[in-house]
Parts: C-alpha cells; structure tokens; sequence
C-alpha cells in the first residue's frame, strides 16, 4: 500500500531552483579558495573547510537513492583519487578524528562535486510531483535515525521523499555552508551572500 501525502507542482519547482542555489553557494565558494585554505588548520577542535566540502558531499551522494535517486559515485577509487585523508564522511566519527580530514587533489574533488550536483538536479526534474508525499522511512524510527533532524521534521507516517530531499540534502548542504563561510574568514576570504 503506498503512504502519500499531498504535493504540488509548484513545490517541486521551488525545490529544484533551492538546490541549484544552494549547488551554486558551493561552486562559488571553492571558485575563490585553493587546496592550502580548504585543508587549513585552525587549531583543534576545528574543523578544515575540507571536512566540510567533503561531508556534505558524501552525504548528498549518499542519501540520494535512499529518497529514490540514482546509485552513491563515490567509492574507494575516488576516495584515492581525491586523495582523501579519511575515506568516510565522518557522519558517526568524533570531531577529534575529522579534525584530520584533508583532500590532496583538489580539482578530483571539483570532478565528483560537478556530478553529485548534476546527478542530483537531474533526479529532481525527472521526479515525479506525486511521488514527493511518498514515505521512504516509516515510523517509528530506529535508534540510527530517531535522534536526527529529519525524524523531528517527519509526519505521523514517517519521512516523506520531500521531507528526505530537504532535511538530507538541502538544509544540511545550508548548515554546512554556514561552517565554511565562518572557516573562510579563518583563511582571510569573505562570505558568500549577504
């Protein structure tokens, strides 16, 4: 039996334009940083901009197919080929082990940034209206997922497509930019918007 709820066209057309925003705040901001700013080390207990490059990354990667997208790209090869000093996104690590997080090929990294960020807008203009209400994980939710945002911005039933494209990819990609906006002024650069 399928879980909806409803949802229209117009919502998914906001979310897409969001997502493109929020890509482009991303392409902007590692146009004007190189490899010493991204990897910098304040000081412990603070993280490298490229903890925050390469977790959100991973983590829009891999989520999309839990909300019905395509297959995660990343894999060990490019863990190598980034050359990635902690091959994980660090989601279930302490801030003392990603303080280590560091990308050695930076412009590796831009490759599978510009196609996690095409393999999603893609997804979210193929996707169809009704499916968005669709609900991907039901309540009650397992210890692994009661505790995170989307289980607080879930329904009744549990999350829905929509809630999981939003909580997973979009305002965490926020939240992370708010970090690296603050860590560039650690490295002399500005902010992003105003």
């Amino acid at each position: 039996m399928r879980q909806t709820t409803n949802m229209t066209f117009d919502y998914r057309r906001s979310l897409q334009r969001r997502m493109r925003a929020m890509h482009s705040l991303y392409e902007d901001a590692c146009d004007s940083m190189n490899l010493e700013q991204v990897n910098h080390f304040e000081r412990e207990g603070v993280l490298p901009i490229a903890f925050s490059l390469i977790h959100q990354l991973l983590i829009e990667d891999g989520t999309l197919p839990f909300a019905g997208g395509p297959a995660q790209l990343f894999n060990d090869e490019w863990a190598e080929k980034m050359g990635l000093e902690i091959w994980d996104h660090g989601k279930h690590k302490t801030v003392d082990e990603m303080v280590h997080q560091r990308i050695g090929d930076y412009e590796a990294f831009r490759e599978l940034q510009t196609l996690v960020f095409a393999k999603t807008e893609a997804f979210l203009l193929e996707i169809n209206p009704e499916s968005l209400g669709d609900i991907v994980v039901p309540a009650p939710y397992g210890p692994g997922v009661a505790s995170t945002f989307s289980a607080r911005v879930g329904g009744d039933l549990g999350i829905s497509r929509s809630d999981a494209i939003e909580c997973w990819i979009y305002q965490h990609g926020l939240r992370h930019m708010g970090e690296i906006e603050l860590a560039r002024a650690l490295v002399g650069l500005g902010g992003m918007t105003s």
